[in-house]
């Protein structure tokens, strides 16, 4: 992917056809052997690094001015620190095996048109002091970079947001993941959405039933008529969307039952989707037993005065907090096909399929350290009319 995009920009493929050392590694542009002077006046090798502002896999208008640097702070070439590019000295992961310690700031009015101009400022800038030394010393090396496997290759074009915000290294928490979401009506179809956009190695679908016109009207995107006509399965619907933008899902057009069960038992992650208890506590039985960590949703409106009230349950079980499911009744496991009480409603709405997808992949990000959770409820419900949050069961 690297050599990919720097032959379909013109700036990028500019720079390495004049020498220099590019290469791109997840969604940053490195410029190595970049000559600079220390405070010592002995001449270095250092490594520009950029954010990377891409459309369709080809650089457009860099996002920002700031640069970032590895190695010691440049110096003039009598040692003293170069104060025209001063922004920050600190060291920072950007990304796995990829630490830099400065970033620097120098904006010409108007701002980069592209990376070529970028970076040769910062260059011209780096390397100057380092010729008045050495009139050797030129970033142009003409050195030969080899393409290296991205971290991100399950994504068919790289994940320049996570780059551009800065949180590389917290979103690779979720690498190498196997994650099975069983039931892809609204809610599940929305929990796909939102993992399919981590860099979890596999994202298995579990669904037997046929995408039909009301699930157009509770699911992400938008389908055709001619889409709906064909009557995929859900999960074939679904793969060939996301397929788009990565690989790893993995279409399985059946429902969970006793004799399928156990497929589920080499996933670091299953998402509960679906309403059926009898299937439920199949499912919960075997994620139990093998130790599995899992997410369970529940929706359940109901008309009053012409207007829809509910609730959005999103219940959790890991290996330190099982008990409270069949303590406080969190999931029902019960013999009847669907879900008692204020989950038994079939009222489904999109945004609120939304929120419940949200709430679970939420939790789910913070189990693995994505965000920080100073609650650790492990069930929680969302009032729709008084719009309040309610956290119970606390493993903390």
């Amino acid at each position: 992917m690297s050599h990919q995009l720097v032959n379909r920009s013109p700036d990028l493929k500019q720079l390495r056809d004049e020498g220099f050392e590019v290469e791109v590694r997840d969604a940053f542009l490195l410029v190595s052997g970049v000559p600079y002077v220390n405070q010592e006046r002995q001449v270095k090798r250092g490594t520009l690094v950029s954010e990377l502002t891409l459309a369709d896999n080809r650089t457009v208008t860099p996002g920002t001015h700031v640069i970032n640097f590895i190695g010691e702070y440049p110096c003039t070439m009598d040692g003293a620190e170069i104060a025209q590019i001063r922004h920050n000295s600190s060291t920072q992961t950007l990304t796995n095996g990829l630490t830099v310690n400065h970033s620097f700031s120098n904006k010409p009015s108007g701002g980069y048109q592209n990376y070529y101009e970028k970076v040769t400022r910062y260059v011209d800038i780096i390397a100057s002091n380092a010729r008045a030394i050495d009139p050797n010393a030129t970033a142009r090396t003409f050195k030969v970079i080899e393409a290296e496997k991205s971290a991100n290759e399950i994504f068919k074009y790289l994940d320049t947001n996570s780059s551009r915000a800065g949180i590389d290294v917290i979103t690779s928490k979720l690498e190498n993941q196997r994650v099975a979401i069983i039931g892809l009506g609204g809610t599940g179809s929305y929990v796909l959405d939102f993992v399919a956009k981590t860099r979890v190695k596999e994202i298995h679908l579990f669904d037997g039933d046929r995408f039909l016109q009301h699930n157009a009207f509770r699911s992400p995107g938008a389908a055709s008529s001619g889409e709906l006509r064909r009557q995929f399965f859900k999960v074939q619907y679904l793969k060939m969307k996301y397929r788009r933008m990565r690989d790893g899902i993995v279409a399985r057009p059946c429902f969970i039952n006793a004799s399928n069960v156990n497929e589920l038992s080499t996933f670091d992650f299953v998402f509960i989707c679906v309403d059926r208890s009898d299937a439920k506590r199949i499912i919960v039985a075997m994620l139990e037993e093998t130790k599995i960590p899992f997410v369970d949703v529940g929706m359940g409106l109901t008309i009053v005065n012409n207007s829809l009230i509910g609730i959005v349950r999103t219940t959790t079980s890991t290996t330190e907090m099982r008990n409270h499911i069949h303590e406080n009744g969190r999931i029902n496991l019960a013999d009847n096909q669907e879900e008692d009480g204020v989950y038994e409603s079939n009222i489904q709405i999109a945004e609120l399929n939304a929120l419940n997808a949200a709430f679970a992949v939420i939790k789910w990000k913070k189990i693995f350290g994505f965000y920080q959770d100073l609650e650790m409820e492990y069930h929680s419900t969302y009032s729709l009319n008084v719009n309040d949050v309610n956290n119970d069961d606390f493993g903390n």
